[in-house]
């Protein structure tokens, strides 16, 4: 899993550019815009939650920033979509391919080893919970590009934050790809932690 969701958010990193630029006409047309450039074209279960994935971040997010309607309208003249929509799209991502890659892959076995979720949660919304918790672990590229403004110290880490205040959409796709690994540990370390933490002792 961890090879396969820093891949794709490697590719999404990569994506966020464009839709800066470009943005999309319609939800539909964003999700099967970023499906096919993060997703991949790999059949693993893994694969799947990616792409799964990808299209729960875009609900999600739309329903966080209900500008983006309007930033979709925009996109038919030729407008793209703002650094903080984009932002938070890449930090909900991770969240939702574990929460999806929980659903499809892990339950099964996050219920036997641990049980009493089951009582506590029937209608299996383990995968939700976890997915909500995982969102704040996510770095945020716009975030972490403010807090270098205020601790740039360095030569090239000052050229780096001018550089994203003049042409963000070079710089930050820059930004969140460097992030990848941080977010996809902090996610896939996380379960680990529930999992054991509920469980007791890892096998």
């Amino acid at each position: 899993m961890y090879d396969t969701a820093c891949a794709a958010g490697e590719r999404l990193a990569g994506a966020l550019g464009s839709l800066a630029v470009e943005g999309a006409q319609s939800e539909g047309e964003l999700v099967a815009r970023l499906v096919s450039e993060v997703g991949g074209g790999g059949g693993t279960l893994a694969d799947a939650a990616v792409r799964r994935g990808v299209a729960e971040a875009v609900r999600d997010v739309g329903g966080q920033h209900p500008e983006l309607d309007d930033a979709m309208e925009a996109a038919s003249a030729g407008g793209g979509f703002a650094w903080d929509i984009l932002c938070d799209l890449y930090q909900v991502f991770f969240a939702d391919m574990v929460g999806e890659f929980l659903r499809s892959v892990v339950a099964e076995h996050v219920k036997l080893a641990v049980p009493v979720l089951v009582a506590t949660d029937p209608e299996g919304r383990i995968a939700d919970w976890v997915a909500e918790k995982l969102v704040d672990l996510v770095p945020n590229p716009c975030e972490e590009s403010a807090e270098a403004v205020e601790l740039a110290g360095a030569v090239d880490t000052a050229r780096t934050v001018v550089g994203a205040v003049e042409d963000p959409s070079s710089v930050l796709p820059q930004v969140a790809k460097g992030l990848v690994p941080k977010a996809v540990g902090r996610v896939l370390g996380l379960i680990a932690d529930e999992v054991i933490g509920e469980g007791g002792a890892a096998a």
